[in-house]
């Protein structure tokens, strides 16, 4: 059996191979960049290696650092998890020639299946279907933009190398393909050093549904059955279940077989994904899916196949490594065992177009641990989000003897995390899982974007103003009885009270304070010791206090207890799934271009300007886009929010900017 491993990767697959390899004696080596040398992986090791500064391209994505470390740590094997190496063909072309084992498929059935086209013409060729498109080499503009109103729209391009929801764009007119085409092949080449594209007919009413496969070196392949990855944003998948709603044993069959036919076409050895779009629009059928592409690695959400398999498939994995041959044949599998749904929780505000978010972690709870909940993390309490990596914070599985079960689950393990410091998907999530159409199992791949205003449901504004107002008042409260008590000679006068002392004896007073980003002014009158109505609408508000990191109060009524996280000058809490960043406004610190009829375009996170739209002294209208930014990965277009005429500049094309970076000052047009 080998012995040591070093893990090629970081954050929650890392932790997720540790703990595998730990529990099969093996000894676990990791690596990492200067910005996670406190990372989790890093402690859990038991050894770690320093590879090169933050950015993924000088860090984790060096091969020769990576196997430099593998021969001075002496490791037998190296795992890759998912991302960065996982798919690169030179890297296990590269371990190979080291005499260091692969933990997964040969070189040649990665690059058989890494590049769209090629994988489709293969899987053609071996009788699998594929979606109507085109997949060739020429890569012409003009010629693409031709090629697209044959195959006519909607459509979708892809790129070649694509991955990840990655380098995909869906144009619906022609007079839109060009602007699609130019960005999908910037944000291609920036993820994955090749700008090449495919482009097929999109389906109208599309489900992603995936097969596991698991191959031995000795010839033997099978499948563990079907996930549901229908439900995606912008291409990248939220929730994952298994097995899929609505499909039949027949069905499982059909696709599990082309699945197979798939791996064997390939050679393929170790864990593998074959993807398939369905099209739904009549049902799912033996005859209603295409092969999309097959990914050559452990998925993110393998833990649902995990869940009702009973398999652990990073230890399969490493004894596949080893040589062995699989335990199991496809009829030892039988059926699925109950039903499994995973929920990704990322740093990021849903209420602003899902920009990621980096920072620190200030708190983070997870339920009470159940037999049928599991939570894979990289990241503890204190831990910082990087703004040079994916933004997950953690997987949240659970499995349940029905589907219904396993909503029903996942919503209570939703509702009992906590997370403070950074706003997250976590209420988002909550939404999803409780949307009636996903209950229904009626649901397609557009059903987020096609209901994005009720996912998005916020707090009534009335609510978030009693709340804040409330918690910062409890908070001031306590500052000042500690105040009181270190000047108690002092005693208190109408200047150390926070109950709006006025001649007149009215108490009231304006909190000037920011929630999430956004000031505002909240009047308040206290109507007695502990209690208080709220602006206009006169939200009471009594019995309000924060004890040990919990803040309760009833709100009209209604008694509430939640978590709060305070620091000097900010006081962060979660309410309902949604995270309230509230702060105190300086009003001696203004944007005074926002007061002038303009604008001030700022980044909305760290990232680098790669494109540039505008120049000094032209004008724009409303919609216009002035920028765009790259960040993790993804590109984010700063767009005008009225016609005006760009007084300034403050940033150039290929600059690295900080999150809050001035980059357009923008003048009204009258």
């Amino acid at each position: 059996m080998l012995s040591s491993v070093l893990i090629a990767n970081r954050g929650e697959i890392a932790v997720r191979i540790i703990r595998t390899a730990r529990s099969i004696g093996l000894r676990t080596i990791a690596v990492y960049s200067e910005e996670d040398a406190d990372a989790l992986h890093v402690h859990m090791a038991d050894q770690a290696y320093c590879i090169g500064p933050a950015p993924a391209a000088e860090s984790y994505l060096r091969i020769d650092r990576i196997l430099d470390v593998a021969r001075a740590s002496g490791a037998d094997c190296i795992h890759p998890g998912y991302g960065f190496l996982s798919e690169r063909a030179e890297f296990a072309e590269a371990c190979a020639a080291a005499g260091i084992v692969f933990v997964g498929p040969p070189a040649s059935a990665i690059r058989a299946m890494g590049l769209k086209d090629a994988a489709k013409a293969l899987m053609q060729r071996s009788g699998v279907p594929v979606v109507p498109g085109y997949h060739g080499e020429m890569q012409d503009d003009a010629f693409l933009r031709q090629k697209a109103y044959e195959i006519g729209y909607p459509l979708i391009i892809k790129a070649v190398a694509g991955g990840g929801g990655k380098g995909m764009r869906r144009v619906e007119r022609h007079q839109d393909f060009p602007e699609a085409l130019a960005s999908c092949k910037r944000e291609a080449l920036s993820s994955f050093g090749d700008d090449r594209v495919l482009i097929e007919r999109y389906i109208q009413a599309p489900r992603h549904i995936e097969i596991q496969v698991f191959a031995d070196a000795h010839g033997n392949v099978v499948h563990l059955f079907e996930r549901d990855c229908s439900l995606q944003r912008r291409h990248q998948k939220v929730i994952e279940e298994a097995p899929a709603p609505g499909i039949t044993p027949s069905v499982r069959k059909a696709m599990g077989d082309a699945a197979v036919a798939a791996a064997k076409a390939v050679g393929y050895v170790g864990a593998g994904t074959v993807e398939f779009i369905v099209d739904a629009s009549s049902g799912i059928t033996e005859n209603s899916f295409y092969f999309m592409e097959m990914n050559t690695r452990l998925q993110v959400e393998h833990p649902v196949t995990e869940a009702i398999t009973g398999l652990d498939l990073v230890e399969l994995q490493f004894r596949v490594a080893n040589g062995e041959s699989l335990p199991f044949s496809q009829d030892d599998l039988g059926e699925p065992q109950g039903h499994a749904v995973e929920a990704r929780l990322y740093a990021e505000d849903p209420a602003n177009g899902f920009l990621p978010q980096s920072g620190t972690l200030d708190q983070l709870a997870w339920p009470v641990q159940e037999s049928w909940l599991r939570i894979d993390t990289g990241v503890e309490a204190g831990a910082r989000i990087s703004p040079y990596y994916d933004p997950m914070i953690a997987k949240v599985i659970v499995w349940g003897e029905d589907r219904r079960q396993a909503l029903e689950r996942m919503g209570e393990a939703l509702r009992h995390t906590a997370v403070l410091g950074l706003r997250t998907n976590l209420g988002f999530l909550d939404n999803l899982v409780r949307f009636p159409s996903f209950i229904e199992g009626r649901f397609d791949t557009g059903l987020i974007d096609g209901n994005l205003d009720e996912l998005l449901a916020s707090l009534p504004q009335q609510a978030v103003d009693a709340l804040a107002a409330s918690l910062w008042l409890a908070v001031e409260q306590e500052r000042e009885v500690e105040r009181q008590a270190r000047i108690s000679d002092e005693g208190q006068s109408p200047w150390t009270l926070l109950r709006g002392f006025s001649l007149g004896g009215g108490r009231h007073a304006r909190l000037h304070l920011q929630v999430n980003g956004k000031p505002g002014n909240i009047d308040i009158q206290w109507i007695g010791p502990s209690c208080i109505l709220v602006s206009a609408e006169q939200t009471r508000v009594e019995e309000f206090m924060v004890d040990g990191g919990v803040f309760s109060a009833r709100i009209q009524g209604t008694r509430i207890s939640l978590p709060v996280h305070v620091s000097p000058g900010r006081i962060c809490a979660q309410w309902h799934g949604q995270h309230l960043d509230i702060r105190e406004v300086d009003l001696l610190n203004r944007d005074l271009g926002d007061s002038e009829g303009g604008a001030i375009l700022r980044a909305p996170m760290s990232g680098k300007l790669v494109k540039l739209l505008v120049s000094e002294g032209e004008e724009v209208t409303r919609g216009s886009r002035v920028a765009v930014l790259e960040a993790m990965k993804m590109e984010h277009a700063l767009v005008a929010g009225q016609a005006a005429r760009v007084k300034s500049l403050g940033a150039r094309e290929g600059d690295q900017i900080a999150e809050g970076h001035v980059v357009a000052v923008l003048e009204a047009i009258s």
